[in-house]
């Protein structure tokens, strides 16, 4: 092919991407692109930009302490009108964490290390724990996730 060519070619396919918002055809669309984003309601919540050891462990931070029992009670996930049941321990004064449910919840919902979760308590008591769910789906670079905790715009991640 002469460089003429290549270069219609090359003209033809980004006509074709900014038609379709950014995808050909030959894309395939993945089941986690309909991720719906829901305004929070008020209600404690905490975030996290997930790096490698949350795939298997999820404790929550200290800031959520007050708003949660210092119980082990069942706690459910809610995501995109899916629940997930399992444990959920508040009875250590430091590490108050969901039980081996969690890789459940992670596997099911595919997540991976530079994906986020915003976790909304939208139930507690004594005897349980909801919180609703909403996935961020991110393709950070693994450079830059041991620097991802997302918690002030002090350790803002800069992608140039």
């Amino acid at each position: 092919m002469d460089s003429l060519a290549r270069n219609r070619s090359t003209k033809a396919e980004n006509s074709k991407m900014e038609e379709s918002g950014g995808q050909t055809s030959e894309e395939p669309a993945t089941k986690f692109q309909a991720d719906e984003i829901h305004p929070l309601l008020g209600k404690p919540y905490f975030h996290v930009v997930l790096v490698k050891s949350h795939l298997n462990q999820m404790v929550l931070p200290t800031k959520m302490h007050p708003s949660v029992p210092s119980a082990v009670i069942p706690a459910v996930l809610v995501h995109q009108d899916k629940r997930w049941e399992m444990t959920f321990n508040g009875d250590h004064r430091t590490h108050k964490r969901f039980d081996i449910g969690w890789r459940t919840f992670v596997n099911d919902n595919n997540l991976k290390a530079g994906d986020a979760c915003v976790f909304e308590l939208m139930e507690c008591n004594t005897s349980n724990i909801k919180f609703r769910v909403q996935i961020l789906r991110g393709d950070i670079p693994s450079m830059l996730l041991d620097r991802a905790n997302g918690e002030t715009s002090d350790t803002a991640i800069v992608i140039e």
